[in-house]
C-alpha cells in the first residue's frame, strides 16, 4: 500500500464521512486538544488533527492548546455576503492572472480581518484561554482542511503568529489566520493543485508557547536520499522560525539504527527568540556559541526514538517540528512527508533481505505513471516479475547483482540502455555491505534464471547477412496481426478476455523470437565493432552514426517522412490549410469533404492513420489516447511541415541520408586500404557496414507490432466498457482504465463493481503524476543517482550521453507535450523523453536533447538515421535549458552548451 495513504484510510473517504457527520459539531466552535483525534480533519484541519493525535501518544510532550473549528470560519464567511461575491470572482481566475489574484485576495483579507468575532464564539475562546492561563504567551497558527495531506502538504501557505499575549491580541490574530487563507501564495497554490477555494476551510490552533533553547525539524526518512532507515534532524538555537525562513543554516544530524552516522555543524550567527511582552526578535548568537553543536549526541539518539515512535503511530514517514526547553523535547507539529517515492514491494517480506530495483520506464522511454489496465497488460506481455510503485514498474535485480557472472551481463546491458543506471548499480556494488555476493557460478549464465525480466545483450543466435530475413519477419508479423483483427471480431464477454490472454502468448513469441533478436543484435554488435575499430584504425569516433542514415525497413523513421508526404497532398489547398489552423475537435475529418481538395486530404490522413494511428506518446500504456482516437494531435505537425518544407522533402531527406551513408562508407574503405593489412580490414569493415544497413532498421519493428496488437485489444475492451456504462456499472468508458485486466474480466463476468475502487485509483493516479520516478531505488527507499564520469569538458557543459554524432547550434525548444510543438526548421528539441510517436517532429529539427535514454533507445536510433546530433540522459535538461535559448549540442562528445 502507498505510504502516503492517510493513516490507512483515503483522505477523500475521511472528508466525505466527516462532511456527513458535520451536524454533530455544530454546537461547539472550540475544541481542546484532548477532544481531537485524526478523524476530526474536517473540523480542525490537518495541523489541528495531527496535534490532537500527537497529544494522545504516550510519552510524547505536546504544548497544551485548543482549536477554533472550521464551523466558526464557515459561519463568519456565510454571514458576510460581500465575501461570497469576491469568491465568485476569484473562482474564475487562472494561475497566470497574477495582478487580479493580488487585488482580489487583498480585498478578501481586508474584509475578514474587519469582521468582529461573534459573541458566543468569543465566550468559548475566553473560557479555554482562562483554563490555560490567560496571561501566558500563545502561538496562533492556521490549520486548513486541505493541509498536511499525503497529496499536498500546503506547507507555509497559511500564517503562524508566535508569542501572542493577551485575549484581545489573540482574537485579532485568529482573524489574521482566517484571512491568511487568501494570501496570494495560498490562492495560487490552490489553483496549481486543483483545490476549490470554497471547499478549503480554516481552523485556528491556539497553543501555549514554549520558549526553547533549540528547535528544528526531524524527518523520519532522509529528505535527500529518501532512505527510510536514516533519520535526519535539522537543529538551530532559539525558535524554529530562523530555520524555516532561511535566516540561518541548521546543524544536520543523520541517525541510523541508534547510531549517529553523519553530522554537519553549521555556523549559526543568528537566532530568533521570544520577547517578554510579546512578539519575536532576531538576535546575534555569541561568537563562542556559533559553531557549537546544538544537540548533544545523547539528545540526538533520545530524539531518534521519539521520531520513530511518532512514525509508527501515524504509519508513514513524518516531518516533525520540535523544540527543546528545559532539556525536554516538545513536539509542535507532525505531518506526512509527501515527496517520498514509494518503495516497490518485495515478494520476500518475511526474509527482510535488501533489494535493488531498476526502473522499467527509463528503458521503455515512458517515465509517466501508467493506469492499472495499461500496467497489467504490459506486465502480461513481459517476461519475469515486475514490481509496482508510484504507478511505475520496476525490476528486482538483486539476484543478478549478487552473482559475479550475471552482474557483468546486467552492467553491460545497462551500459547500452542507460549509463546512469549502470553507474548507480556500480555505487551499490562498491558498498559491498548492501548485497551478499554469491560465489562465481557459471550456471547463472542462463538468461531465464539470472535476467529476471531484464533486457539481455547476450544469448543471441548467429544470423546470416541476408536482408530477406527481415522482410520475412515483417510479413509474418503482419499476417499474424490480420488474423488477430479477424478473429477478435467474434469475441465478447469473458471469452474476449481468454482470447486476449491467448493472443498475448502469441505476441510474446513474436517479441522474444530468437531470430528477431538476433537480427537487431547483429546490427548493434556491428555498430559497436565499427565504432571501436574505426576509432582505433582511423582515429574517427562514432562512425556508425553516419552509416546508419536512411537504412531500409525502419518503420519509425518512415513514419516521420510519411507525414511530410501528407503535407504535400494538402499544400496546394490554401482553404484547407486555413481550416486546419482553426479546428478544435476530432470531427474535422468529416468536415473536410466540403472543401476543394478535401477528399484527397481526408484520404491521405486516413491512410496515414491506418498505418500509424495506433501510436501515441507513452504508447506502452494501452490506456493512452492513440492518434486514431485523437487525430487533431497530428494537425500541428502537418501544418509545421507545410510551413517548413518544400514539396517532396520526404524523399529528398531519405535520399540525402542514403548518399551521406554511402559516401562515408566509400571514404572509410578507401582510407582502410592504405593501411598495413588494409585489404583484410576493408573487407571486414564492408561486411559489418552491410550488417548495419540490412538489419539496424528492424530494431524498431517488434515494438510497432506490439503497439498494433495493443490497439486491437483496446478497441475490443472499450466495446465491453460501453456495455458496462449503459448498465450503469461504470460512469464512463474510460473508468475501465483504473481496473487491472483481471479485475475488468471479473466486472464483465458479474456486471458488478464497487465504484469506490475507481475513485480511489483516480486520486492515486493524480498523486503519482506529481512524483518523479527514480532510475534505481533500494528496499530502504534510497534513491541512487548515477553520474557521468568524464573529463576535459567546458566548465559550463551540461553532460549527457553521446548517441548521435555531430555538433549543431540552434534555438532550444523545450517541449513537454508533443501537441504543443511549434517548431521552426533548424530548432533543437529539448524534452524529457521521446518514444516513436515523437518521430514526426524529428524531420523539423536539427538536434535532440532528452533527460532519459541510452544508445539503443528509440530517440537515439532515429536521430542517427536522420543524421541529427543528439545527447540523451541529460539530468533535468528541461529545467536547465530555457525555451528559446541558443544552445550547442555536441553529439559526438555528449554535452550541451548554453551560448
Amino acid at each position: 500500500m502507498l505510504e502516503g495513504y492517510y493513516y490507512g484510510k483515503s483522505v477523500i473517504k475521511i472528508i466525505k464521512e466527516e462532511l456527513a457527520k458535520g451536524e454533530k459539531y455544530m454546537s461547539s466552535y472550540v475544541l481542546g486538544f484532548q477532544d481531537i483525534d485524526r478523524t476530526k480533519l474536517m473540523v480542525v484541519g490537518g495541523k489541528g488533527a495531527n496535534l490532537g493525535e500527537l497529544s494522545r501518544i504516550e510519552g510524547i510532550r505536546v504544548p497544551d492548546g485548543f482549536c477554533i473549528s472550521t464551523e466558526a470560519f464557515k459561519r463568519i464567511m456565510g454571514e458576510t455576503p460581500v465575501i461570497n461575491e469576491l469568491l465568485d470572482q476569484l473562482s474564475l481566475l487562472k494561475v497566470e492572472d497574477r495582478d487580479k489574484i493580488g487585488e482580489l485576495s487583498s480585498e478578501i483579507r481586508r474584509v475578514i480581518e474587519g469582521i468582529a468575532i461573534p459573541e458566543d464564539i468569543n465566550k468559548e475562546i475566553t473560557r479555554f484561554l482562562f483554563g490555560l492561563g490567560e496571561k501566558n504567551a500563545f502561538a496562533v497558527r492556521s490549520s486548513a482542511t486541505a493541509e498536511d495531506l499525503p497529496t499536498a502538504s500546503f506547507a507555509g501557505q497559511q500564517d503562524t503568529y508566535l508569542n501572542i499575549i493577551g485575549k484581545e491580541a489573540i482574537l485579532k490574530h485568529i482573524s489574521k489566520c482566517w484571512a491568511s487563507l487568501f494570501t496570494e501564495r495560498a490562492v495560487t497554490y490552490r489553483l496549481q493543485n486543483g483545490f476549490v477555494h470554497r471547499k478549503v476551510h480554516l481552523s485556528v490552533v491556539v497553543q501555549k508557547m514554549v520558549f526553547p533553547q533549540a528547535s528544528g525539524i526531524l524527518f523520519t526518512a532522509d529528505p535527500v536520499t529518501f532512505n527510510r532507515k536514516v533519520l535526519s534532524i535539522d537543529a538551530g538555537f532559539g525558535l524554529g522560525e530562523a530555520l524555516v525562513s532561511g535566516l540561518v543554516n541548521a546543524d544536520i544530524y543523520k541517525v541510523r539504527n541508534g547510531k549517529v552516522i553523519d553530522k554537519k555543524i553549521s555556523t549559526k550567527k543568528l537566532a530568533v527568540y521570544a520577547l517578554k511582552d510579546g512578539g519575536t526578535k532576531e538576535q546575534e548568537t555569541p561568537p563562542e556559541q556559533q559553531n557549537r553543536q546544538v544537540l548533544t549526541d545523547e539528545q540526538i539518539l533520545q530524539f531518534e526514538r521519539i521520531g520513530r515512535k511518532i512514525k509508527e503511530h501515524f504509519g508513514c514517514p513524518q516531518d516533525i517540528e520540535w523544540c527543546l526547553a528545559d532539556d525536554t523535547f516538545y513536539i509542535v507539529q507532525s505531518r506526512p512527508i509527501t515527496t517520498l517515492y514509494p518503495i516497490p514491494e518485495a515478494d520476500d517480506q518475511e526474509n527482510q533481505e535488501n533489494h535493488v530495483y531498476v526502473s522499467v520506464g527509463h528503458q521503455q522511454m515512458m517515465t509517466d505513471p501508467m493506469k492499472p489496465l495499461g500496467m497489467s497488460i504490459f506486465q502480461l506481455t513481459s517476461f519475469g516479475p515486475r514490481f509496482k510503485a508510484g504507478g511505475r514498474l520496476f525490476v528486482d535485480v538483486t539476484h543478478m547483482l549478487a552473482s559475479p557472472d550475471s552482474r557483468e551481463i546486467l552492467l553491460d546491458t545497462m551500459g547500452q540502455h542507460d549509463p546512469l543506471i549502470k553507474d548507480a548499480l556500480m555505487t551499490i556494488i562498491e558498498r559491498r555491505d548492501f548485497i551478499k555476493s554469491l560465489p562465481n557460478d557459471k550456471k547463472e549464465r542462463s538468461p531465464s534464471k539470472s535476467n529476471k525480466g531484464m533486457p539481455s545483450s547476450g544469448f543471441h543466435t548467429q544470423i546470416e547477412n541476408d536482408p530477406t530475413i527481415v522482410s520475412d519477419l515483417i510479413k509474418s508479423s503482419q499476417t499474424s496481426l490480420e488474423e488477430l483483427k479477424q478473429n477478435i471480431q467474434t469475441k465478447s464477454g469473458p471469452d474476449l478476455f481468454d482470447f486476449i490472454l491467448e493472443d498475448i502468448q502469441q505476441l510474446k513469441k513474436i517479441l522474444f523470437d530468437p531470430q528477431s533478436s538476433a537480427v537487431f543484435m547483429a546490427a548493434i554488435n556491428a555498430s559497436s565493432w565499427i565504432n571501436e575499430k574505426m576509432n582505433k584504425w582511423l582515429g574517427e569516433k562514432n562512425v556508425a552514426d553516419t552509416l546508419s542514415q536512411s537504412v531500409p525497413n525502419n518503420i519509425t523513421s518512415e513514419m516521420g517522412l510519411a507525414l511530410l508526404d501528407v503535407a504535400d497532398v494538402i499544400r496546394p489547398y490554401s482553404e484547407i490549410i486555413d481550416y486546419l489552423q482553426h479546428i478544435k475537435d476530432d470531427n474535422f475529418l468529416d468536415e473536410l469533404v466540403k472543401f476543394d481538395g478535401g477528399q484527397e486530404t481526408r484520404d491521405a490522413i486516413y491512410a496515414y492513420l491506418n498505418k500509424y494511428g495506433m501510436r501515441c506518446a507513452g504508447e506502452i500504456d494501452i490506456t493512452k489516447t492513440r492518434w486514431s482516437e485523437k487525430p487533431t494531435t497530428l494537425v500541428s505537425m502537418i501544418l509545421s511541415n507545410i510551413k517548413n518544407f518544400e514539396p517532396n522533402a520526404g524523399n529528398r531527406k531519405f535520399e540525402q541520408g542514403r548518399q551521406e551513408a554511402l559516401k562515408k562508407e566509400q571514404e572509410l574503405l578507401d582510407r582502410l586500404k592504405q593501411l598495413p593489412d588494409g585489404k583484410r580490414k576493408a573487407k571486414e569493415t564492408k561486411r559489418m557496414i552491410s550488417l548495419i544497413q540490412n538489419f539496424i532498421g528492424y530494431r524498431e519493428y517488434p515494438k510497432y507490432g506490439m503497439i498494433n496488437r495493443y490497439f486491437v485489444y483496446k478497441q475490443a475492451l472499450l466495446k465491453e466498457a460501453e456495455q458496462l456504462a449503459q448498465a450503469n456499472v461504470i460512469h464512463e468508458k474510460e473508468d475501465i482504465y483504473y481496473l487491472t485486466f483481471e479485475e475488468l474480466r471479473e466486472v464483465v463476468r458479474t456486471n458488478k463493481l464497487d465504484y469506490q475502487i475507481i475513485s480511489k485509483r483516480k486520486d492515486e493516479y493524480k498523486l503519482y503524476e506529481k512524483l518523479t520516478p527514480p532510475r534505481v531505488i533500494t528496499s530502504d527507499g534510497e534513491i541512487i543517482a548515477g553520474e557521468y564520469k568524464r573529463e576535459n569538458l567546458p566548465a559550463e557543459a551540461i553532460v549527457g550521453l553521446p548517441v548521435s554524432s555531430g555538433v549543431i547550434e540552434g534555438r532550444a525548444r523545450v517541449i513537454l507535450n508533443m501537441e504543443d510543438a511549434d517548431l521552426e526548421d533548424g530548432d533543437i528539441l529539448v524534452t524529457s523523453f521521446t518514444d516513436p510517436s515523437w518521430t514526426p517532429l524529428f524531420v523539423s529539427i536539427k538536434g535532440l536533447v532528452t533527460e532519459v535514454g541510452g544508445l539503443m533507445t528509440h530517440g537515439a536510433v532515429i536521430a542517427r538515421e536522420y543524421g541529427l546530433p543528439a545527447v540523451v540522459g541529460v539530468e533535468n535538461a528541461t529545467e536547465l535549458i530555457k525555451d528559446g535559448q541558443r544552445i550547442r549540442v555536441h553529439g559526438t562528445e555528449g554535452y550541451v552548451e548554453i551560448l
